[in-house]
């Protein structure tokens, strides 16, 4: 498929980019409206030399990924919502141990079991660590069905580079949609082998064993390794933040939306900007590490401006922007949720008010 245009939903085209990127090991459990993935998996897997599990739980999927993993494989797994949300304890396991994976997330809406339609209602649980303990997850988004091809290298890329879970978050309408895309051929990557990850276990002979674990039973030994991963933080802190902007030089109202919300509130401003309206728009790509720096930059260079956060959510993404800004602007909040997208005549509407 290197190199070709093929037309391929927003799914596929994850699993694809997966199987690009060196993905060797998938353990899953069916759940709408990502259910495309684990079947394109159970499909080409084989057939790849790699290995698919189709796991008796969530949970048990999450640990499957937690022992390949250790043994150097690129190890993926992915759901929706409620799915992602038993697999939270594996996820921490994951980065106390310092493993890379990567887990994809379909967002559908809820609290609880919701329903299949798209939301954006998950950002607190991938941002703020949605298991136990002082960690984080490096959390990618993206907004169409080429970026959530390409997208997989880089996550995997990351995972690998930080020894860190990455966390992929789409949702119901992206997942599905499909759209043109070139499969691009993907160049080598210094971390794909086994054999280049020097903590891996792969057996011991002819050097001292490897050990991978979360399990500290002295006080000191567990600080000591949260201080490492704190350290490791603000590495990714520093060097990872990514985000896309438009019109930023003279925007005095800025949207922030990240995934499908962005593409919609990338119309809005179109529409804006054709009546002559200093409208911009920031998509944050990393939703953690957040892309604060460009939010502090614009309020240093124009204290006059105003950041309309939108989201498929009763507000969580806005949070981050209003630490990012620090109260030297006002920042002000537009969504919907329980299934429901704003379209673009909505949020002309919201801007509209705010002139």
């Amino acid at each position: 498929m290197a190199n070709k245009k093929i037309l391929i939903s927003g799914n596929e085209a994850i699993a694809e980019g997966a199987l690009a990127a060196g993905c060797s090991f998938y353990a899953g459990y069916p759940i709408t409206p990502q259910n495309e993935i684990i079947a394109y998996m159970a499909s080409q897997m084989p057939e790849r030399g790699g290995v698919f599990v189709q796991a008796e739980s969530e949970l048990a999927a999450i640990n499957m990924v937690f022992g390949a993993s250790a043994t150097g494989a690129r190890a993926m797994t992915s759901s929706s919502s409620p799915g992602i949300s038993l697999k939270q304890e594996g996820i921490s396991y994951l980065a106390g141990a310092q493993l890379p994976a990567v887990i994809v997330n379909i967002m559908r809406a809820g609290p609880g079991l919701g329903n299949i339609w798209p939301a954006q209602s998950d950002y607190f649980q991938a941002t703020r660590s949605g298991g136990h303990g002082d960690y984080h997850c490096i959390v990618l988004a993206f907004a169409s069905v080429q970026e959530a091809y390409d997208m997989m290298q880089l996550a995997f890329d990351l995972a690998d580079k930080y020894r860190n879970p990455v966390i992929i978050l789409g949702d119901g309408l992206l997942g599905q949609m499909m759209e043109p895309i070139v499969a691009k051929r993907i160049s080598p990557i210094v971390y794909r082998s086994n054999k280049q990850k020097k903590w891996a276990l792969t057996g011991c002979k002819g050097r001292k064993p490897n050990i991978i674990r979360s399990l500290y039973m002295s006080q000191d030994a567990l600080e000591k390794s949260n201080f490492s991963l704190q350290a490791k933080y603000q590495k990714i802190k520093k060097s990872e933040e990514r985000y896309e902007g438009w019109f930023l030089d003279d925007a005095k109202i800025i949207l922030v939306a990240h995934g499908s919300m962005a593409r919609i509130a990338k119309g809005a401003v179109k529409a804006l900007r054709d009546k002559g309206k200093r409208i911009g728009l920031i998509r944050p790509i990393t939703l953690w590490p957040f892309p604060a720096k460009i939010f502090r930059q614009l309020v240093m260079e124009n204290k006059k401006l105003t950041f309309l956060a939108v989201e498929m959510s009763f507000g969580q993404m806005v949070e981050d922007v209003r630490l990012s800004v620090n109260g030297k602007v006002p920042v002000k909040f537009f969504g919907r949720s329980g299934g429901a997208v704003l379209t673009a005549e909505e949020i002309i509407r919201e801007v509209n008010k705010l002139e």
